[in-house]
């Protein structure tokens, strides 16, 4: 951790502990595997009494203004989460998530977080019981969907709206191969976060996926997505119904609509 992310959280501290309302500080992102480095935000939980529940939600930027220079903040429902509040604070310049949860919501996370400062030693017993599971993607959903998908690009390219197909690669690569490729490599699938530094025998790969604003490009990385994903498949295909006909008739579609440009 950098003195940055350690004197901001150090002033964090000082300012919930003297908090009545406030049980505890937990952390988590890059601070539970510790691999902080410059450029890393701080991920932390505060935990507070279910009464002052109404009073702390409605409080939250304010109270958020108490740690820092803060240039800007928000609530979280775009990322579904409404008790997160995503704060840029300056002097220096450092992204902050601030989750304001109950102590009941502990125990409702995906990964285990660690304890920053405690009132007492609720948080520690609560962190000690319960068993916390990462989400990891459904095999078969994406079998069911990733065909439709390609045919949606295809369309998309058919029609010369390059910029949808550039955008839909991008969600490809974030919910399908990235997670994919992150679980075959034993990693958390965290869509393509550190996917350079945890995947590189596949860097050329993704690159292929990345497409420029050119028909030929674009067609060339759906192409490039297609292989991909079929060559992480092998690894796992005879635990999932593979829907070949739709495999078929979408790559197929694909073809005709590069030959039509």
């Amino acid at each position: 951790m950098l003195k940055m992310h350690e004197d901001f959280i150090q002033n964090v501290i000082k300012q919930i502990k003297s908090d009545e309302r406030f049980i505890g500080i937990l952390a988590g992102g890059s601070m539970i595997n510790n691999n902080m480095d410059q450029y890393s935000d701080l991920d932390l939980v505060l935990v507070y009494d279910l009464s002052f529940q109404e009073e702390i939600m409605e409080n939250r930027l304010q109270i958020a203004r108490e740690f820092g220079n803060l240039l800007s903040g928000f609530t979280g429902e775009h990322v579904g989460e409404p008790r997160l509040l995503i704060c840029l604070f300056n002097a220096p310049i450092l992204h902050v998530d601030l989750k304001f949860v109950t102590i009941e919501e502990v125990r409702n996370g995906v990964e285990k977080p660690i304890v920053v400062w405690e009132r007492h030693s609720s948080l520690s017993q609560i962190l000690s019981e319960t068993n916390y599971s990462f989400p990891y993607p459904d095999l078969q959903w994406i079998e069911d969907r990733f065909w439709v998908w390609i045919h949606y690009s295809a369309t998309k390219l058919g029609r010369g709206e390059l910029f949808e197909v550039i955008d839909f690669l991008s969600f490809l690569r974030g919910t399908v191969i990235g997670p994919l490729v992150l679980m075959r490599n034993k990693k958390l699938p965290r869509g393509v976060r550190r996917i350079e530094e945890d995947a590189p025998e596949l860097l050329g790969e993704f690159k292929k996926t990345v497409a420029i604003h050119e028909k030929d490009s674009c067609y060339n990385a759906i192409l490039s997505t297609i292989s991909l994903y079929l060559d992480i498949r092998r690894d796992y295909e005879a635990d999932i119904q593979i829907k070949s006909e739709a495999q078929q008739e979408s790559i197929k579609y694909l073809a005709e609509v590069n030959k039509k440009m």
